[in-house]
Parts: structure tokens; C-alpha cells; sequence
């Protein structure tokens, strides 16, 4: 398996998708440092919501071989600046999380368009509450040719 970085606001499922590839039990928690697994790397929002954290950000990236994005099905604001993922130098994916939670199509096309604008290359949208998505995104961690 590839190991992947998580980015995103608070709130937007990091902390549980770590914790599902780690096969752990979900223990929800406010993410106050950046945590490092074996299969990922878990930031705190705040990295993202303040630009004076993006740094942060790449630094911690150094040990992934995959950046996400992750985007939040409700989230009202996008702290994804255009062409973010230009600031890596690792494949950069975008997950839209929470999707059981859509009440209209038009939330899933904004965070798709948020995403794609930010630099996502591959976009997945996945619930962990259901399971929808989640084998898809697994299969891709694990069968992803780096190039």
C-alpha cells in the first residue's frame, strides 16, 4: 500500500480515513499535531484553514508517496487555493467524504470542482459510515504504479 497524506479542513474526515486504513477503531478526536502511520499521515485542519501552516503541509508530505485533498460533501467554504497541489511533489488525490450526507447533486459538483481546481488528479467519493467508495479507494493505495 502507498502511503498517503491527508489534507483538509477540519472536520472533513482525515482523522477516520487514517484510522480506517489502519484498521483501527474510531476514536473521534481533535487531530492536534500531525500523526504519522504506517499507510498515512494524519495533519490537523488548521494546516489548511491558515496559509501560514502550508509549509507544514509539504514538509510533512516528505514521507507520502500520495497527497488527498479531502473535502467534506458539506462544507461551505473551500480552503483549497487554486493549483494547490503544485506546492507537492507527489500525485496529488482528491476524496470527497461524507456522501451519504448529500441532499442535492449540486453539493457533489462543487466539491468536484473545488478539488479538481486544487490539482486532484483521481477523485473519489467514499463514506465511511456506509462503505460506498472505500474498496475503490483501496484498491487504487495499493495498485498505484508511482511513476
Amino acid at each position: 500500500m502507498k502511503k498517503i497524506i491527508f489534507v483538509g479542513e477540519t472536520g472533513s474526515g482525515k482523522t477516520t480515513l487514517s484510522q480506517w486504513l489502519q484498521q483501527k477503531e474510531r476514536i473521534y478526536h481533535k487531530t492536534q499535531q500531525v500523526y504519522y502511520f504506517d499507510d498515512s499521515i494524519d495533519t490537523p485542519g488548521e494546516f489548511m484553514e491558515n496559509r501560514f501552516y502550508y509549509n507544514a503541509l509539504v514538509s510533512a508530505s516528505v514521507d507520502a508517496q500520495i497527497v488527498a485533498f479531502v473535502q467534506n460533501i458539506q462544507g461551505t467554504q473551500n480552503y483549497f487555493p487554486p493549483f494547490f497541489s503544485a506546492r507537492f511533489t507527489k500525485p496529488t488525490i482528491g476524496i470527497i467524504t461524507k456522501i451519504d450526507l448529500i441532499k442535492d447533486d449540486q453539493a457533489l459538483v462543487i466539491a468536484r470542482k473545488r478539488l479538481e481546481l486544487a490539482g486532484a488528479k483521481k477523485i473519489f467519493e467514499v463514506s465511511l459510515i456506509s462503505g460506498e467508495g472505500m474498496d475503490e479507494l483501496e484498491k487504487f493505495l495499493f495498485d498505484y504504479k508511482l511513476e
